[in-house]
């Protein structure tokens, strides 16, 4: 069987499952193998129920005293049965398996291995596997892998698939150079595959991931090195001289630029005045100014008679920073024409937006993905702002670049990362920090609450409404295989319109259609929405001053760096902000995590201290750095790894630029199809 073979040709898998893979971007036989488990379920001695502890997943054991009883509600049928010992009683549930009542019958004994949280005030476990005791003991002591699923594909079909995939696959050749596999005893390639799915301890578990995400940061860094090397010194054809109007307009501002906000546009004038193209990023915690600065680069531009554009992740924000400079400009009298171009915009809209940036009518192009099309023809395009440029590859960047000869590339992050792995992760470009807030901004007040604090919650936010405030409540992202979280968002917002009545609740979430978003948003925008109810979707979003309270619910199920984005939406306007972090946890070290954002609202130090909290054996927390698009490493807790690739890396680059020798050949031709492969999405 070859490794490029359709999943389909594995035993078991037929068009109705192989549509299931699909769904989950497994096409081939290879990518199954590289669909790396997200989790581990290690198999231990049951425990009595008094012991067993929120958010853990343990096995409990015992005789059921009465039969499961079946109820249904709405379109769901739930199957629940009360299991007790000396210690306590724990409720058991299941969704839509109205066939287990013939198990869970008075007299039987199970072994059930789950989750266990508090819901109704009891102890519970939903969804937990049933085991009878001889198949119990099969698998203790024994990690067992757990993947991301779809309905319709459980974890066992899912573990199945790639067993077989490990039995038939053809083995890799190590490309590893062999000095540095031995230098830091890096386990064989294809042990690693194996291994990272079915590992027999954690000690294996450990050993065969340190491979996989050294590989990872490896052909990630060598990639980028090799896409600057293209670059490096790349002479312009835009030399700007500074503009008069840029610099009127930062004059007349109502408030002084911060030091950090003049220091970051002297390198950006540096830059267009060069004779250089530039390749820059803007590193600038949520709320510090960036976007001021990329407006004035704009003018910069537009003040040399060419064309600057700026590419947005999402039309709400692309709408809000094309009506923001629109006043900014009629304010301050500058004469530059802008336009808005987004993919909802009707095809008369458009044609006429298109008409502008042709005839060079419009000087300065705001858009979302729809700026990159065909049909959108620019004249003297100079300069390209990229905003969350994480949500932006490489190739993305380039066909926005290619509008024009060789524009100027400014890219902007709200991400945290300390400078240390910034350089190394974004080697391509030049990086320029804004670490500091505009004097004007109230800093957020935050509280870490328990669960018994959510009344106290809603009476604030409904004070906060009273006042003219909005808020934002978010719930954790949930999988759809877990079907009953998979409504928290709408759980959550029947809740909310009980408990606040007369306030206009709704709620947002990434299943919705993409217009359905950007309505709710714009409604939450003008005022109509008082209470957004959402899941992190909102985490790059659009500015809404008048919004006041951020309250997250299950925060110790969140990143740290993701926290801190998500506070970040509110303290945009002139009012005093506060963020609200429900822990309903109680493991060791959440309350620890958490009181870092307590007490800081400096994303860079969060950020730094994360990385000394976790350390890199921590493989079951939470990834923080998701949008770097690593399938396994995690550039906080994988620091070490990767400051080290990124030495080894310099030094073999040094030693064999064109990775030519004979031991190099075929970390040679991985590395082109990596780059064939990752071009358009790198997140550079």
């Amino acid at each position: 069987m070859a490794n490029q073979d359709s999943v389909r040709t594995l035993k078991g898998i037929g068009d109705k499952s192989g549509k299931l893979f699909e769904k989950l971007g497994i096409w081939t036989v290879d990518d199954l193998l590289h669909d790396y488990p997200r989790a581990y379920h290690a198999y231990e001695e049951p425990v009595p129920i008094g012991n067993l502890v929120l958010d853990q997943v343990s096995a409990v054991a015992g005789i059921l005293q009465k039969d499961a009883s079946v109820r249904r509600f709405s379109n769901m049928q739930i199957v629940t049965v009360t299991l007790r010992d000396g210690t306590g009683s724990l409720q058991l549930v299941w969704y839509n398996m109205p066939y287990l009542r013939g198990t869970l019958q008075a007299g039987t004994y199970h072994i059930f291995y789950g989750k266990v949280v508090r819901k109704n005030n009891r102890l519970t476990m939903e969804q937990p596997e049933i085991y009878a005791r001889d198949a119990y003991a099969q698998v203790m002591t024994t990690m067992q892998p757990v993947y991301s699923q779809t309905r319709g594909l459980s974890n066992k079909a899912i573990s199945r698939a790639v067993a077989r995939a490990l039995d038939g696959r053809q083995l890799e050749r190590e490309y590893l150079p062999a000095g540095i596999r031995q230098k830091y005893e890096l386990a064989e390639y294809n042990f690693a595959i194996e291994h990272i799915h079915f590992p027999k301890d954690r000690q294996e578990l450990l050993f065969a991931r340190r491979r996989l995400v050294f590989d990872e940061f490896f052909l990630f860094t060598l990639a980028v090195r090799r896409l600057k090397e293209k670059r490096a010194d790349k002479k312009s054809s835009w030399v700007m001289k500074l503009s008069p109007e840029a610099e009127r307009l930062k004059e007349s501002l109502p408030y002084r630029l911060t030091s950090a906000q003049q220091k970051v546009l002297g390198e950006i004038e540096q830059d267009l005045t060069s004779g250089r193209v530039m390749n820059r990023l803007i590193q600038g915690d949520v709320g510090s100014g960036k976007t001021i600065v990329a407006v004035l680069a704009l003018l910069h531009v537009a003040g040399n008679g060419c064309q600057g554009a700026m590419m947005a992740p999402t039309e709400v924000l692309a709408r809000q920073h094309y009506e923001s400079i629109v006043k900014l400009f009629e304010e301050y009298g500058i004469a530059k024409v802008p336009v808005l171009i987004t993919g909802s915009m009707t095809a008369k809209e458009k044609r006429a937006a298109r008409e502008k940036v042709k005839s060079h009518e419009a000087d300065i192009i705001i858009g979302t993905h729809a700026l990159i099309q065909e049909n959108v023809v620019y004249d003297n395009l100079a300069l390209v702002i990229t905003d969350e440029q994480h949500r932006f590859g490489v190739g993305q960047r380039e066909l926005l670049g290619g509008k024009g000869t060789s524009p100027h590339i400014l890219v902007m992050s709200a991400t945290p990362i300390p400078r240390t792995l910034a350089i190394i992760l974004y080697g391509d470009l030049d990086i320029s920090v804004i670490d500091e807030l505009p004097a004007n901004r109230l800093p957020i007040k935050n509280c870490v609450v328990g669960t018994e604090y959510r009344p106290k919650a809603y009476a604030f936010i409904e004070k906060q409404i009273a006042a003219g405030r909005q808020a934002y409540v978010i719930c954790p992202m949930v999988e759809e295989s877990e079907m009953i979280d998979a409504e928290n968002v709408l759980d959550y917002t029947k809740k909310l319109r009980e408990a606040l009545p007369g306030v206009t609740v709704e709620y947002l979430h990434g299943k919705m259609k993409g217009k359905e978003k950007n309505q709710i948003m714009e409604r939450f925008l003008a005022g109509e929405i008082q209470v957004l109810v959402s899941t992190t979707v909102i985490e790059v979003g659009v500015d809404v001053p008048n919004a006041t309270v951020m309250m997250i619910e299950n925060a110790e199920r969140f990143g740290l760096a993701q926290l801190h984005q998500l506070r970040g939406r509110v303290g945009r306007g002139k009012y005093q902000s506060y963020c609200i972090m429900v822990n309903c946890g109680d493991q060791d070290g959440t309350q620890k995590r958490l009181d870092i954002l307590n007490r800081s609202n400096d994303g860079f130090y969060i950020a730094s201290e994360d990385l000394k909290l976790r350390g890199p054996g921590d493989i079951f927390g939470l990834r923080q750095s998701g949008d770097m698009e690593f399938k396994l490493a995690d550039i906080f807790t994988d620091a070490d790894i990767l400051k080290t690739v990124s030495e080894e890396v310099s030094a073999l680059t040094a030693a064999d630029p064109g990775l030519e020798q004979e031991e190099n050949r075929e970390l040679k031709r991985r590395l082109e199809e990596y780059l064939e492969k990752n071009y358009d999405r790198l997140a550079l």
